[in-house]
């Protein structure tokens, strides 16, 4: 029996989130058909700090902004975190099996793995327990396992070879949504 997570771009029922506001659309890059969100963190619970690279990064406040980014045939989605001034905290690649385009209600279907870089292309393979947890539990199947894997080595490669690819599709789909 497989058991994933399908998570919606627009964070509903995030009880972090007290008031955000989100909109979305869909573009072209590259001859590549993307749906871009544009989340609004204008009051939170709490703050959220991650480690990343033996880091602390304060990625969700008041005031912070979150642009996802998911490519229509991309085996991954793209998690922009910016704080209050703009700046570029961590871009998160979730790993995922299914994208779903559709506007108002865009979601994924993740598969455990994600990658998590820091502006400057330092990155980190995350969440290896969790997928072998689910591995255990039939949660989903090594075939699916498998495919994570290999879709995590194939998206740091993309990494190592030209971070500045992502750095600019960010730019881009950030400007698409003002």
């Amino acid at each position: 029996m497989t058991v994933m997570k399908t998570k919606y771009l627009d964070k509903r029922g995030w009880r972090r989130l007290l008031r955000s506001d989100y909109r979305e659309k869909i573009i072209h890059y590259e001859d590549e058909k993307i749906l871009v969100g544009l989340l609004d963190i204008h009051k939170v619970r709490s703050p959220l700090t991650v480690s990343i690279l033996d880091e602390k990064v304060k990625v969700c406040d008041n005031r912070y902004s979150w642009l996802q980014i998911l490519p229509e045939k991309r085996k991954y989605s793209i998690t922009v975190m910016y704080d209050a001034r703009g700046k570029v905290l961590q871009y998160y690649f979730d790993i995922n099996i299914k994208h779903i385009l559709e506007l108002g209600n865009a979601r994924r279907k993740d598969i455990y793995l994600d990658v998590l870089a820091l502006p400057d292309g330092r990155y980190e393979l995350v969440d290896e327990k969790d997928i072998a947890r689910a591995v255990r539990r039939g949660h989903i199947s090594k075939k699916q396992y498998d495919f994570a894997y290999k879709a995590a080595n194939e998206l740091m490669g993309e990494i190592d070879g030209n971070f500045e690819r992502f750095i600019s599709l960010a730019e881009y789909c950030k400007k698409m949504m003002k």
